[in-house]
């Protein structure tokens, strides 16, 4: 997808705030502009991207996404261990994917509540489900929510391309991480896209969300 209006401008803001920036579209090309499904769905896959690389999330979440009625809370609660080891998923993702369709279907998450919350008040409702984290919380709000000023520091991307980027000597922990990152608000979320674009042009990675060949 092409980006946003307001997505160039700001671009054009954060280079100004931080030089270090302006060389990722000249090498990698235009960042596209990537989004995920609200509520359930969108969890979900980021639930399939915890701790793994991007290419074997996404294969995973295709053969996830493909089971009939996987993408519906109340649906996906049907689904034996048998359906989800068959798609791919670990012990723990089938946990952590169940208790995520438990609380949509309880009341306890609600796609409309979460997009009326403030970023931190959301983060708070998502890390209070099993397996749900603030990087995974983050991630949903970035590309789910369209949040402009979040940024997932844990990301171990995230943080190579930072190190690459900057001539660091290592990659910087998710403190030093976010503490780096607080120069580019209130376009943190833009940032990480562009720092995603730029460590899969480096490494030639696919992104999660990136069609199969």
């Amino acid at each position: 997808m092409t980006l946003p209006d307001n997505a160039r401008a700001a671009i054009a803001q954060l280079l100004l705030l931080d030089p270090d920036l302006a060389g990722i579209e000249v090498a990698a090309g235009p960042l596209p502009w990537r989004t995920r499904a609200v509520g359930f769905p969108g969890l979900l896959q980021a639930i399939m991207g915890q701790q793994i690389s991007n290419a074997a999330a996404a294969a995973i979440w295709r053969r996830l996404a493909a089971i009939p009625g996987a993408l519906h809370p109340a649906e996906f609660l049907l689904l034996d261990d048998e359906a989800l080891r068959g798609a791919g998923l670990s012990r723990p993702k089938m946990a952590h994917s169940r208790a995520l369709a438990l609380a949509f279907s309880d009341g306890r998450l609600h796609a409309d509540a979460l997009a009326a919350m403030d970023d931190e008040s959301a983060v708070a409702a998502l890390s209070a489900v099993r397996g749900m984290g603030r990087w995974t919380a983050e991630v949903y709000l970035l590309f789910a929510l369209a949040r402009e000023d979040v940024f997932p520091a844990g990301d171990l991307a995230l943080a190579a391309a930072v190190a690459d980027l900057k001539g660091l000597p290592a990659r910087p922990t998710p403190v030093a991480l976010r503490q780096i990152a607080a120069a580019w608000a209130p376009h943190r979320a833009l940032a990480a896209r562009l720092l995603w674009h730029h460590w899969r042009f480096r490494t030639g990675r696919p992104s999660m969300d990136d069609p199969a060949d």
